[in-house]
């Protein structure tokens, strides 16, 4: 790591922001560097200009990435170099406002029915059923599952808050099925081997590239034509999850 990318890590996590927002703001300020062929503190202002006209006009990103892009270039230069351009100040990003993708419970169950690794399984039925994000998911502990009360406590969600979330019967039958398979005394989802083994042992999670390739694998053999992703589970949560249970097992049969 080179020591001006470690000072703009150092700037982000004094700043307070979340990991993602961290590898997304260096992962613009390297993008520009490598356009450029160059340190990004040796860019002028007027090739900065050029490079945000680049990426609006010609590379054809959306606003979205636009936008992070920019937020990124803005706190490069702004907080870690000290350069406060008025090009930074001119330059806005206007944001796409799209309607989200939107599963059915038979679609829902289609593609879990095709899930083939039950850890993977499990964990996407505990997204949708209790309206999580991935990292949320992937993060659960055995901890934060309070049986009595049939709530799931999310730790550290977006914005670093901490939230409850109503826990469907089925969905701790589930967990419990699951973990009696590792009993790992920390993690319900415990990082695996291939083999699908849990190492008793196992200091972290498992990670969100995983999950994410499972659901893509699982969503092009369901038949399922929508443009989903995991994060399509959140947007469509709300429905009963015991219907989903017997959509997924329609489809398995």
């Amino acid at each position: 790591m080179t020591e001006l990318r470690q000072k703009m890590l150092a700037d982000l996590q004094l700043r307070g922001l979340s990991a993602e927002t961290q590898r997304a703001y260096l992962t613009a300020i390297r993008f520009l560097a490598e356009h450029y062929g160059k340190p990004p503190d040796r860019i002028t202002e007027t090739e900065l200009r050029d490079y945000l006209l680049y990426l609006k006009n010609e590379k054809g990103v959306s606003n979205n990435t636009v936008s992070v892009h920019l937020c990124g270039i803005k706190f490069f230069y702004r907080h870690t170099l000290k350069r406060d351009w008025p090009t930074l100040e001119l330059v806005r990003a206007r944001p796409e406002m799209r309607l989200p993708v939107v599963l059915s419970i038979s679609e829902v169950g289609q593609i879990i029915a095709c899930v083939r690794l039950p850890r993977f399984r499990v964990c996407l039925s505990t997204i949708y059923s209790c309206g999580l994000r991935v990292s949320e998911g992937i993060r659960l502990r055995v901890e934060d599952i309070d049986s009595e009360r049939m709530k799931l406590c999310v730790r550290q969600g977006k914005r670093q808050k901490d939230r409850q979330v109503p826990l469907p019967g089925r969905t701790l039958e589930l967990l419990r099925e699951y973990w009696r398979s590792h009993r790992h005394p920390e993690w319900v989802f415990p990082l695996a081997y291939k083999n699908g083994r849990v190492p008793p042992k196992a200091k972290t999670c498992m990670n969100s590239s995983g999950i994410s390739t499972a659901f893509r694998q699982a969503r092009q053999a369901s038949g399922v034509k929508k443009p989903a992703t995991i994060h399509t589970l959140r947007h469509s949560f709300g429905r009963p999850f015991g219907r989903l249970i017997n959509a997924s097992q329609d489809a398995a049969r």
